[in-house]
């Protein structure tokens, strides 16, 4: 007897797309097989006829209830929002699993101060998250500033215990990483196998066109793509894949914004690197031009949005294989703080998304160019469960998986409206965007935690889940 049988959808597997039932016993995915095949009893029999069955969202990039720097809002003690809503959104949107981060950043700001180890703050982020979570979550370490070697010494026992992946920022002092602490920190990452997470912009530049737009009087908040700019991606990313190269790290490239990064990426994959890029959804849409219009800067998620031709490259790489995932790196506030700042040093970053990246990429991949359905789970579930350590356990429907599933309705032709959506904000960059399929049913570990519209699941649903970077990731392009 299975606990849920999904019948008759159209399932989308690591092997193929076809018409099947989906059989669940406890919190696993045991059985998959043609429709009808499933013939014994269940505790309950869903429908899916007319529906595409798909693995569970997985969010690999997000900053939840974290404080947002007051020359970014104008205003003390603002927060990002909590895990309940972020989770929550997250839910109704087909995701499953959120990717946030942990760090010890009060070193960064004062020398004097001895950092805490990896795991202790590990363990203090697990219990923000303990019991307000609708969905499972992990976490990407933060590493910044002038890493103490105390703390790379940890790094071993980070992996061990399921740190997968590390982040690192190549501007923004005092969180930015000079190349020479990246040099021991890619070695020991790549010699326990773990991955890093990179946002390369090269520094001199930021810092260079920052001062020189201020000088000229042009340093509006419009202009932010002249500062973190083409160039900038360029070089920086350049920068990482030799530093990789020579370290043998695997890199997972944070919100990729322009064609040279997207070049710089395909150049290293094509010499057999373990390299791979991310793009956010707003990235897929909008241009900088947007940013002109009124509350233009709604958009905005660092580094920047750049111009047509990037974006079509974004998209393009996402569809052809030289990208690998779509992200939100949501960073959700109110809409006051958002646009409090409208000069280029104080424009917040990050918007309401979160909920919005599933139903916005099938619009964009399936419905307008044509792309297959297990392209489709590969950039939304699948490729962040692989390079970031979580499969087969996540972003597979095939027995042995977690039972994290999605339904979305083809004929559910939405049109996004702020009235429809669950995060705790008061403004959305997607209202009136036309979509082609939305979910109706998320899953989580077999339980159905969103039903046509209705939140079924609990708060205390959520569960910290390890990752383990498989070898081949690390080793050539896997993915």
């Amino acid at each position: 007897m299975f606990d849920l049988i999904i019948q008759g959808g159209q399932v989308v597997t690591p092997q193929a797309v076809g018409i099947m039932d989906v059989g669940v016993q406890g919190e696993k995915i045991v059985a998959v097989g043609q429709t009808g095949t499933l013939s014994a009893q269940a505790g309950r029999t869903i429908d899916a006829r007319g529906k595409i069955v798909i693995p569970g969202g997985i969010e690999p990039h997000a900053h939840i209830g974290i404080p947002v720097p007051e020359f970014w809002s104008g205003q003390a003690d603002v927060m990002t929002q909590p895990p309940e809503a972020a989770s929550r959104a997250a839910a109704f949107g087909g995701v499953t699993t959120i990717i946030d981060f942990a760090g010890d950043l009060s070193f960064a700001e004062s020398s004097g101060q001895a950092p805490r180890s990896i795991m202790e703050v590990i363990a203090e982020r697990r219990e923000v998250f303990r019991t307000h979570s609708y969905t499972d979550f992990a976490f990407h370490y933060i590493l910044a500033g002038e890493v103490a070697p105390v703390t790379i010494g940890e790094i071993k026992e980070a992996i061990q215990e399921g740190v997968g992946s590390f982040k690192i920022f190549t501007t923004f002092h005092p969180i930015r990483v000079p190349y020479g602490h990246l040099w021991p920190i890619f070695e020991e990452v790549a010699k326990h196998g773990g991955i890093m997470a990179v946002h390369a912009e090269e520094d001199e530049i930021v810092r260079y066109m920052t001062e020189k737009l201020k000088r000229e009087g042009r340093a509006q908040g419009y202009n932010l793509h002249l500062v973190h700019n083409n160039i900038s991606e360029d070089l920086a990313f350049r920068h990482i894949i030799r530093l990789a190269k020579h370290t043998g790290v695997g890199i997972y490239f944070v919100h990729v914004t322009a064609k040279e990064g997207v070049a710089a990426i395909e150049e290293a994959r094509s010499n057999g690197m373990p390299v791979y890029g991310e793009a956010l959804h707003n990235y897929l849409q909008f241009t900088c031009e947007d940013y002109k219009k009124p509350g233009g800067t709604a958009i905005h998620t660092y580094p920047a949005i750049k111009f047509a031709d990037d974006r079509e490259a974004l998209t393009a790489g996402l569809a052809d294989g030289r990208l690998a995932t779509t992200a939100t790196d949501e960073y959700t506030t109110y809409k006051g703080p958002k646009l409090w700042g409208d000069m280029i040093e104080t424009v917040c970053g990050g918007h309401n998304g979160i909920e919005t990246r599933m139903p916005v990429a099938y619009a964009k991949f399936v419905a307008e160019r044509g792309v297959s359905l297990q392209r489709f789970v590969d950039i939304t579930s699948a490729n962040a469960a692989r390079i970031l350590g979580l499969y087969p356990q996540k972003g597979a429907i095939q027995p042995g998986s977690d039972a994290d599933i999605v339904l979305l309705d083809p004929n559910e032709k939405k049109v996004i409206a702020l009235s429809d959506l669950h995060a705790d904000s008061d403004y959305s960059i997607w209202e009136g965007f036309q979509c082609h399929a939305y979910p109706v049913m998320t899953i989580l570990r077999g339980k159905v935690i969103v039903e046509n519209g209705k939140l079924l699941g609990s708060s205390t649903d959520g569960r910290w889940v390890k990752r383990h970077v498989a070898n081949e990731v690390v080793a050539k392009p896997a993915v």
